[in-house]
């Protein structure tokens, strides 16, 4: 009798005591699981929220040139790209076909994606956006065969504007 409670209670014993080691293991891989999520959704890029007409072709082409240079693109397409851009406060003549947010940023047209992420990477004071003004030719989604020289200008809420960077002979 004496014999088959010792090996009853071994056997319980040993149930419980590998009932913890794999709770234990569990809650060890638990534990590494949101880690590795962060490591994922730092290695995943920056998301940009592009406000772009239906019908446009250069705004969706700049949007795969963003998506190709590791931006997590969302597209909203709208007939009301003024009412974007007022409420965004581009100035007029930073105006561009598309109207683009990361974060509180406003990418206005066809800045490259370089560019844009250098300057996330060490952003100017009071700067509410960048914008390459109108389309020019050789742009990102505005590749024609033609290379126009383009800047890329740094916009504040004020209405002043300087030169962030400037492509030449690219």
């Amino acid at each position: 009798m004496k014999t088959k409670k010792l090996a009853l209670y071994t056997g319980i014993a040993a149930i419980v005591i590998g009932a913890g080691a794999t709770t234990l293991a569990l809650q060890a891989d638990e534990s590494a699981q949101p880690s590795a999520t962060l490591t994922e959704s730092e290695e995943a890029g920056q998301t940009i929220t592009i406000y772009k007409s239906p019908n446009c072709g250069c705004c969706q082409s700049w949007a795969e040139h963003l998506a190709t240079n590791g931006f997590d693109t969302r597209i909203v397409e709208t007939d009301n790209l003024n009412e974007i851009k007022q409420q965004h406060g581009v100035p007029r003549d930073m105006a561009s076909c598309h109207t683009a947010l990361v974060d509180d940023l406003v990418i206005e047209g066809h800045v490259p994606a370089n560019d844009i992420l250098a300057y996330l990477e060490d952003p100017q004071f009071n700067t509410a956006g960048l914008s390459v003004p109108g389309m020019p030719h050789g742009t990102p989604g505005m590749e024609t065969g033609r290379k126009d020289d383009y800047q890329v200008i740094a916009f504040n809420a004020n209405g002043q504007q300087q030169v962030f960077r400037e492509h030449k002979d690219y």
